[in-house]
């Protein structure tokens, strides 16, 4: 069996005080830098409850992650100066750090943000579609998807995920490995984070009159959807530069236990209505080896 590590993390804040080379990079093989949601930092309330996705990773060579992921922070807004200035600062410019790959969790949010608009909402700016748009059943899951609504989020995607693909080639970074996800399907149920926080899908199905025996049908459409969109945008990367070095790991392949979707907390293999628990995470985690030893060899 090939050796195992666990990532090494670095705060974003040593790496900046140390002038780009903390100790803890000379005790390793490979540096990554992280950016992203949830599935990258917190998930529950209290944290440590659960885990993320980079906490359950074990790779073949000695890595160490620089995170600067935090909860709800959707991909429009990591390209952000005023919202993210120590990832742009880490990634680039003149005092950026030179990485070996550079790992995104992103899309999620924007989605489940967009899913939430209620009904009142003129169909371009919803994801989701009244029962007047949708028809007569049976229905699939596409088909309680707003196509005006979908139209307006793939736009606006588009031209956040050339944004970000963009700030990482207008420095040192350029071409560097660029490592995006898909996300599991996930059940709507009515199991928030902690009080305030959620739930999300649930809330959304019960307001656009969607049956219950179609909530996962229709939450697993939608992630589908973004699935297929983070590689159609993959792919046009590549035809105009074909060393892009742009990557998509699939986490739908990873055989994950949605939730029952009357269960108020833990059920199946996540913790709430959106987060794994720490064997689900690690379950999930398992789809990343196999790429990232490949990209860090």
């Amino acid at each position: 069996m090939p050796e195992s590590h666990r990532l090494t993390f670095v705060d974003p804040f040593r790496v900046m005080q140390s002038g780009g080379r903390p100790e803890e990079f000379d005790l390793v093989a490979k540096t990554c830098l992280a950016q992203g949601d949830s599935w990258f930092s917190i998930g529950s309330l209290p944290p440590g409850v659960t885990s993320n996705l980079l906490a359950q990773m074990e790779l073949t060579r000695s890595v160490a992650v620089v995170n600067c992921a935090r909860p709800g922070l959707q991909l429009s807004h990591m390209s952000d100066t005023s919202r993210q200035p120590t990832f742009l600062r880490l990634l680039t410019g003149r005092l950026a750090v030179k990485w070996d790959a550079i790992l995104f969790s992103g899309g999620g949010n924007d989605l489940i943000d967009a899913a939430t608009v209620g009904p009142a909402a003129p169909p371009a700016l919803r994801l989701l579609a009244t029962a007047a748009e949708r028809g007569a059943g049976p229905l699939t899951g596409d088909d309680y998807v707003s196509k005006p609504g979908w139209q307006t989020f793939q736009t606006h995607m588009t031209a956040v995920f050339d944004a970000i693909v963009a700030l990482r080639d207008g420095g040192i970074n350029r071409q560097v490995p660029m490592v995006f996800h898909t996300y599991a399907h996930i059940m709507p149920r009515p199991a928030p984070v902690g009080a305030g926080h959620g739930p999300w899908l649930q809330p959304a199905m019960t307001a656009f009159g969607i049956p219950q025996g179609d909530w996962l049908a229709v939450s697993s459409a939608l992630m589908d959807r973004l699935a297929d969109l983070l590689a159609a945008l993959i792919a046009v990367q590549r035809v105009a530069d074909p060393a892009c070095a742009l990557h998509l790991v699939d986490s739908r392949l990873i055989p994950i236990v949605v939730g029952d979707p009357t269960a108020t907390g833990s059920s199946g293999d996540f913790l709430n209505e959106i987060h794994p628990t720490r064997a689900g995470y690690t379950k999930l985690a398992a789809a990343w080896r196999a790429p990232l030893d490949a990209i860090l060899a």
